[in-house]
Formats: C-alpha cells, structure tokens, sequence
C-alpha cells in the first residue's frame, strides 16, 4: 500500500498531529490529511482556518495532502484511492476509543486497516483540547503547535473568550 489517510479534526494541528504525520510518511508513499467538518464536535475553529493551518504545518513535505471530508471516513478513503487508515495512540486511555472505531471501520469495508502510531514521548501528552484551553485562558501554545501556525493561534480572532 502507497496511500494512506490520517483523519481528524485537527482542531487545531499540534506537533503531536505532526509527529504522526512524519511517522505516516516514512512508511506511505502518499497521506492524505483528511480534516473532518465535524459539527457535533463543535470546533473552535471553521473548516477554513483548520484546513488552512493544516496545509501551512506541511507544506513542504512532499506525498502529504491536505482536504476536507464531511462524509464516512471509509466512502472518503475509497474516494482517493486508500485502504489504510492512521490514527494516534498517545496514551492506553485512547486505545478502547481507537480500537472501537477502527472495528466499526472495518464493518464498513472489509479492505479497509487501520494503523496505530504513538507519537514520540515529548509529544505524547498534547491534544487539541489542551490546546484549546490554554487559547481560551490566552496562554502560549507556541511550544505545542507547529511554527507556522503559531502566530495565528496567538493572534487569532477564532479564539473565544470566557
């Protein structure tokens, strides 16, 4: 397999989400970033900045894209043509939730893996909703999201207050 799709909301992308995509990378010839709309979960962000701090995070990474879904993960990953889905391990907290869906995945389409990638240990602890919380309290998360992103995530009018 050449292909692989890395999904999520990415809300917004941390160097964790980076570590895994690197991670992904060395081992597929192509990920595609597939940044999900993802309404239910009521983003801090709109689809456009996500998606836009997706694509500055990895440009310049050569085999890696950047789009939106808004439909089943697996009908997208038949879209571009991928049979492999990767998702992030951080802690065995989210193992039952990964395991879970990558099951529900598979019951879906029967050709479709699932890849589990645990981010290296200094990027173990970072999630978006950390992130999201040090925003909403107007702290520095230079340290936690990827350099091009960072002065947007500090200046950003997409962060809410209180």
């Amino acid at each position: 397999m050449t292909k692989a799709v890395y999904p999520g909301t990415f809300d917004p992308i941390t160097n964790g989400h980076m570590d895994i995509i690197r991670r992904a990378k060395s081992v597929f010839e192509e990920v595609t970033v597939a940044v999900a709309i993802s309404q239910e979960k009521r983003p801090m962000f709109d689809i456009e900045a996500r998606v836009a701090m997706v694509k500055a995070a990895t440009r310049g990474m050569k085999g890696v894209h950047v789009m939106p879904f808004d439909t089943l993960l697996v009908e997208f990953a038949k879209e571009i043509g991928s049979r492999m889905i990767i998702r992030g391990l951080r802690a065995v907290s989210d193992f039952e939730y990964e395991l879970q869906i990558g099951y529900a995945n598979a019951s879906l389409w029967k050709e479709v893996e699932t890849m589990y990638l645990m981010p290296s240990l200094q990027n173990a602890f970072i999630s978006s909703s950390i992130v999201r919380s040090i925003l909403k309290h107007k702290g520095d998360v230079s340290h936690l999201v990827p350099p091009e992103n960072a002065a947007f995530l500090k200046d950003s009018i997409y962060v809410c207050d209180l």
